[in-house]
């Protein structure tokens, strides 16, 4: 029964041992109103990383953000004359896995299309 509670020890001893490594990730957010932009955006930030030889995690599509307005049509009179209107944000998300310098340096200097937000994080 001893060897078998220090051959358990040993395999958690083993595993810490394992992840010793520290992972460093670059979480990347892009947000924009179109989707087909975004799209494009995301394809275009996935090759960057893909001519570096950089593991990645994603495209994840994150839930579309709807901001949605109701106005009255006209100022004073007519209260049940009303307008609908909303504004669709698309998010996606990318992690690339223990990027080196050359990739962050490609990514900075990416050009994108306007319209598109791009968040960086460190983690």
């Amino acid at each position: 029964m001893a060897s078998v509670a220090t051959k358990k020890t040993n395999h958690k001893a083993a595993k810490v041992a394992g992840e010793t490594t520290p992972e460093h990730k670059l979480r990347i957010r892009v947000r924009a109103y179109e989707h087909k932009v975004l799209d494009l955006s995301v394809k275009q930030i996935m090759d960057t990383a893909e001519r570096f030889d950089a593991r990645t995690v994603g495209p994840v599509p994150l839930p579309t953000e709807v901001k949605r307005w109701t106005v009255n049509r006209s100022t004073f009179v007519h209260k049940n004359a009303r307008e609908q209107f909303e504004m669709r944000i698309h998010k996606r998300l990318i992690d690339i896995l223990n990027p080196s310098q050359k990739v962050v340096e490609a990514l900075t200097n990416l050009n994108l299309p306007s319209g598109v937000t791009i968040d960086v994080k460190m983690i």
